[in-house]
């Protein structure tokens, strides 16, 4: 495992992970709560979490990433900068929860920087059972775009893999919660 990927663990460890029984956005309970917006808006989190996505997204030809907000917020915004200084700029989209409602009415926020038909990757913050990238996804195609890939921080594994299989999407991490335990203990 890379030092860039245990460093990311201990960050996670340390500002992210919460044990203690939680409700999650999904309804279901837990024994532990993941808050990566706490690492992500961390200065060296944010930076790791950027050049591991973008190592994960080499060579699939991706011309831009997106997230729903407000989770995905940070990891779009730390890919297209990490993207830019390393001289294969990508830019990013954010996706509403719900539609404008005035002006254009529009889902997507940046699309103005992607071409008709681009090809994109997703980004997802934490994984439970996946409804959150399912509705991204489909708002994400109804805009006319394509996605290659779809990456989370997270995979609680809980189902989500298996919701986005059956959506035609392919779940990748850069943790499980066994891998993100496994690598903070160094």
């Amino acid at each position: 495992m890379s030092e860039q990927k245990i460093r990311l663990a201990k960050l996670l460890m340390e500002l992210s992970y919460i044990e203690g029984e939680v409700t999650l956005t999904s309804g279901k309970k837990s024994d532990y709560y993941f808050d990566c917006k706490q690492t992500a808006l961390h200065p060296e989190g944010g930076y790791l979490i950027g050049k591991l996505f973008l190592d994960m997204l080499q060579g699939l030809g991706v011309a831009g990433v997106g997230g729903m907000t407000l989770g995905a917020d940070p990891l779009v915004s730390a890919v297209s900068i990490v993207s830019y200084l390393e001289d294969c700029p990508l830019p990013a989209f954010i996706i509403r929860k719900k539609s404008k409602g005035h002006g254009t009415n529009q889902y997507l926020e940046g699309i103005k920087n992607f071409a008709p038909g681009a090809t994109v990757a997703l980004l997802e913050d934490v994984v439970t059972t996946g409804g959150t990238l399912v509705t991204a996804a489909q708002r994400v195609r109804e805009a006319g775009f394509k996605i290659a890939a779809v990456l989370t921080v997270l995979d609680r594994e809980e189902g989500g893999c298996e919701t986005l299989a059956e959506a035609g999407l392919e779940l990748q991490s850069i943790f499980t919660r066994k891998a993100l335990l496994e690598a903070a203990r160094g």
